[in-house]
C-alpha cells in the first residue's frame, strides 16, 4: 500500500518537511538492520483524535531499544508528546503512526557503539492492512516454509527491524503463492504468528494464542484481545499450538496495530469454520471498535486525545 505523504516528520526533537526526512546511505541501520520500532493506529471518536495505547507503544520501544543496547535519551513521556506533536501538526484525523529508532552515521563495522542513536516519528492515513474487506470476510493465508527466528538467535520480544527480514520471506512467498499472508512455525514446528500479525483460534468456545516461547512479538492488541476476552467471561489458554489445530479451529484471526482484529477464512486452502469472521471474532471486533471508535465507554484507559494543535515554530 503506497504512502500518503504528511507534512511533517519528527526528527531527533525538530518537525522536518516530509520530502526532507532524510539520513545518510552510510547509517549504520542501512546495512545492519539495526533499529527498533513501533505501529500504533489513531482513531476518530466524539472527543478528537485518540491514540490506542500511546504509552504502551512508547514502552515497548524502549524495552526493544534495551534489548539492542540503544540508549535513546528519551523517557516514555517524550516520546509519547513527540507523538502527539506529530499527529496534531500535521491535522491527522485516522492515521498510523510509525515511531523509530535506529544507529545512524558514523563508522561502519558490526560494532554499533560509534554510531549516534537516533528517533524519527512519522504519522500518515492508512486503510486496512489487510484489504477493505478482511474484518468481515476473512483471509486466505498459508503456513509459510520459513521458520520464525528460533530463541537465542535473534529476540523476537523486540520490535526490530532486523526481524523483519524473516517477516519479508514468509509475506512474499505467501504472495507469490497467491495468498494475502504466510503464517510461520517456530523452531520446534508449533505456531508462531504471522508476518507481522499474532494470531488467535477459537475451538468450542475456548479461545488460544501461542505463548511467548513461540518467538512471537509481545502484541499490544493481542494483549488487549486478551483483556477483552478474559472480561467477556471467554476462556484464554496462551500454549503450544500444533499446525494442524489451525485446521480444525472454529475460527481464526490475526492480530496487530495495523491488522487490527482480521479474520482468517482460509488456510492452505482449507476452510476454517464458515469461512469469514466467526461469532467470537465478531464478538471481540466490536468490544474493541467500539472503544477505539469512542463508543463504548473506555474503562481500560486505552485511549489518549491529541490535544488541537496551536501553531508554533516547526
Amino acid at each position: 500500500m503506497a504512502l500518503n505523504k504528511s507534512e511533517y516528520i519528527w526528527m531527533n526533537g525538530r518537525m522536518v518537511k516530509w520530502d526532507d526526512a532524510k539520513i545518510h546511505v552510510l547509517s549504520h541501520v542501512v546495512h545492519y538492520g539495526s533499529s527498533v520500532f513501533e505501529g500504533m493506529r489513531t482513531y476518530m471518536t466524539p472527543g478528537g483524535t485518540a491514540c490506542f495505547r500511546l504509552r504502551d507503544h512508547s514502552e515497548r520501544l524502549l524495552n526493544s531499544a534495551k534489548i539492542y543496547r540503544m540508549p535513546l535519551g528519551y523517557t516514555a513521556e517524550e516520546i509519547d508528546q513527540a507523538i502527539l506533536d506529530t499527529i496534531g501538526i500535521n491535522g491527522l484525523n485516522e492515521c498510523y503512526v510509525r515511531p523509530i529508532a535506529y544507529r545512524g552515521y558514523d563508522s561502519l563495522g558490526v560494532d554499533p557503539t560509534p554510531c549516534p542513536v537516533e528517533l524519527t516519528i512519522a504519522a500518515w492515513p492508512w486503510g486496512k492492512y489487510l484489504g477493505p474487506e478482511a474484518l468481515e470476510n476473512g483471509v486466505s493465508v498459508c503456513f509459510s516454509s520459513w521458520n520464525r527466528i528460533a530463541p537465542n538467535t535473534m529476540p523476537a520480544m523486540a520490535k526490530a527491524g532486523a526481524n523483519y527480514m524473516n517477516s519479508q520471506l514468509i509475506k512474499l512467498e505467501a504472495i507469490s503463492h497467491g495468498y494475502v499472508e504466510g503464517i510461520a512455525l517456530d523452531v520446534h514446528g508449533n505456531v508462531s504468528e504471522g508476518s507481522a500479525e499474532n494470531i488467535f483460534l477459537v475451538r468450542k468456545g475456548v479461545l488460544i494464542t501461542p505463548t511467548f516461547a513461540a518467538s512471537i512479538l509481545p502484541g499490544i492488541t493481542r494483549n488487549s484481545v486478551i483483556k477483552l476476552a478474559e472480561d467477556m467471561g471467554i476462556k484464554v489458554i496462551e500454549q503450544n499450538v500444533p499446525r494442524e489445530a489451525l485446521y480444525l479451529a472454529d475460527e481464526v484471526f490475526f492480530t496487530g496495530s495495523a491488522a487490527e482484529i482480521s479474520p482468517i477464512s482460509k488456510i492452505d486452502n482449507i476452510v476454517i469454520g464458515c469461512g469469514k469472521a466467526g461469532p467470537i471474532t465478531k464478538q471481540l471486533q466490536k468490544a474493541f471498535f467500539d472503544i477505539v471508535n469512542g463508543k463504548v465507554e473506555d474503562k481500560y484507559g486505552w485511549l489518549t486525545l491529541v490535544p488541537q494543535y496551536k501553531g508554533g515554530t516547526v
